[in-house]
């Protein structure tokens, strides 16, 4: 039954949703689940890319370790988002490493299958093509977010993309380490800290590693109001 769970959600990951059907049972067949621990290696900087990576459940973190010891995070991802598929494609080195940051399952593709897929069918190209390109706009809205939204809309639209419902309460798992949620939001710790504190009128609540939220559709309207009304409300963290 998980099983067939964790497949769910890499055909409704970003980087399959988009494929034909056969194509998607073929990478899943041939591709491998694994679960890791908090705090344990995906793959390590300058290894040989040689698979693409789908969160199916959990947090994992992306970094690169400077000279003097240093540790910079580059990007984390939760489920239903993919990683590694530009230097696994190419055949080249991971230029960061990866690291779950919770208990976490990633499904494992071998990325010469997705290479000899698009070889018989351009189609497959395509659709990888447009994945990027929804990638990319994610991205442009990230940007769009810092700019027009206060940081608790920006911190609950957040929770909304994690959220498995339309409607009603849900209850969604952080990670631990709070600096990766603000990194990734373009925040200061504090200010996540403030952020989820101004929540609590849109019905959420923080309890440890989980944000309880008492009503989906309450919080999406939060997320969408005109940053100065929610100014009002509280939600001014930067």
């Amino acid at each position: 039954m998980a099983h067939e769970q964790n497949k769910a959600v890499a055909r409704n990951s970003l980087l399959l949703r988009s494929l034909p059907d056969q194509h998607v049972e073929t990478l899943l067949s041939h591709g491998s689940f694994r679960h890791y621990d908090r705090g344990e290696t995906i793959f390590l900087q300058d290894e040989e890319a040689a698979e693409i990576h789908v969160m199916i459940e959990g947090w994992a973190k992306l970094f690169r370790i400077a000279p003097n010891g240093s540790e910079t995070v580059v990007s984390v991802f939760a489920r239903g988002e993919s990683f590694g598929e530009a230097v696994a494609l190419k055949g080249a080195r991971y230029p960061v490493s990866a690291e779950a940051v919770t208990p976490a399952e990633v499904l494992h593709i071998p990325s010469s299958l997705l290479v000899s897929l698009m070889k018989q069918e351009p189609q497959i190209s395509i659709s990888i093509l447009a994945s990027t390109f929804a990638h990319l706009h994610s991205l442009v809205e990230q940007l769009e977010q810092l700019k027009a939204q206060t940081g608790a809309q920006r911190v609950a639209e957040f929770l909304l993309k994690l959220c498995r419902c339309d409607s009603g309460g849900c209850e969604v798992v952080l990670p631990y380490d709070k600096v990766l949620i603000a990194g990734r939001l373009g925040m200061k710790p504090e200010s996540l800290s403030r952020a989820f504190a101004r929540l609590k009128t849109a019905g959420v609540e923080i309890k440890k590693n989980h944000a309880v939220i008492e009503d989906v559709q309450k919080l999406r309207g939060y997320a969408e109001i005109d940053p100065a009304e929610a100014w009002h409300k509280g939600g001014t963290a930067q």
